[in-house]
């Protein structure tokens, strides 16, 4: 098993996790099993885990969520597409006048 770390930018959702997750960094645990019978080594992904931290009265709870990778990959696509989109908004390219 190994760990991958990273940081989502925006709110986002994964199928079968209740509401919304929070912008921030998250870190994934990859489990895989080595292949037998090959002349290389070669190994399999049989689970990923995402670990979620609590909120509000649960901030020491720390739950491990099975998500699949090609969930994992939607929600890290809509993350770059959601913060591509603020940073290209007219809000974000200019202050506001003041209008006096």
């Amino acid at each position: 098993m190994h760990q991958i770390d990273g940081d989502v930018s925006n709110p986002f959702t994964l199928p079968g996790c209740p509401g919304d997750l929070p912008a921030g960094e998250y870190e994934l645990l990859v489990e895989e099993e080595l292949l037998q019978g090959l002349s290389f080594a070669a190994y399999r992904r049989t689970a990923t885990y995402l670990t979620v931290h609590g909120r509000g009265r649960h901030v020491r709870r720390i739950e491990l969520r099975v998500i699949s990778e090609c969930d994992l990959k939607e929600a890290l696509r809509r993350d770059a597409t959601t913060s591509a989109t603020n940073n290209h908004s007219e809000a974000a390219l200019s202050p506001q006048e003041d209008l006096k």
